[in-house]
């Protein structure tokens, strides 16, 4: 199956995702007063996901400091609950995340290898920012668990762009 890769510089879907903890949604792509950072996890059965939002956690004041940030997987509620009891993080995290998201996101998409991983489709790792106006500045998108964005380059070049209104790159 082919994957369209994310339209940068265009205004991203409007989606929604429920956040653990409150009755409200967390959506992307329509106007906001800031920048928004979407990191896409695998979901719980994923250890290095741990390892990198565990990672995120620790820097999260600094990111909070520039820009939104919103983790979401395809986990159910339970799932993130265990999560978020057992590591602690204090970014918004979000749960039940559609295939059809995960596609209009241009993210790969891969099935279970057992039961004993997880039960159904879930995405690969994605990182995307997202300008005040609903556009899409950068996506970062992997097909497995070992690529990863590094955290600290990452928010030193969004730093650098928003600072600069740099534009997107990768458009030609």
């Amino acid at each position: 199956m082919t994957s369209a890769k994310p339209n940068v510089g265009a205004q991203i879907e409007q989606m929604s995702f429920l956040r653990l903890g409150s009755d409200d949604k967390v959506t992307i792509g329509q106007q906001k007063d800031r920048w928004t950072m979407l990191f896409v996890y695998r979901g719980k059965h994923c250890p290095r996901c741990k390892r990198f939002l565990n990672k995120l956690n620790v820097a999260l004041s600094a990111w909070a400091d520039v820009m939104d940030v919103i983790v979401v997987s395809a986990d159910n509620k339970e799932k993130a609950a265990a999560d978020k009891a057992e590591f602690g993080w204090d970014f918004d995290l979000c749960y039940g995340m559609t295939e059809a998201q995960m596609r209009a996101l241009g993210l790969y998409v891969s099935s279970p290898l057992s039961d004993a991983e997880t039960t159904g489709l879930f995405a690969e790792p994605g990182a995307f920012a997202i300008r005040p106006n609903g556009t899409l500045m950068l996506a970062d998108i992997s097909n497995g668990p070992a690529a990863r964005p590094d955290l600290e380059e990452l928010l030193d070049g969004m730093k650098f762009n928003i600072d600069n209104d740099r534009p997107e790159r990768g458009t030609a």
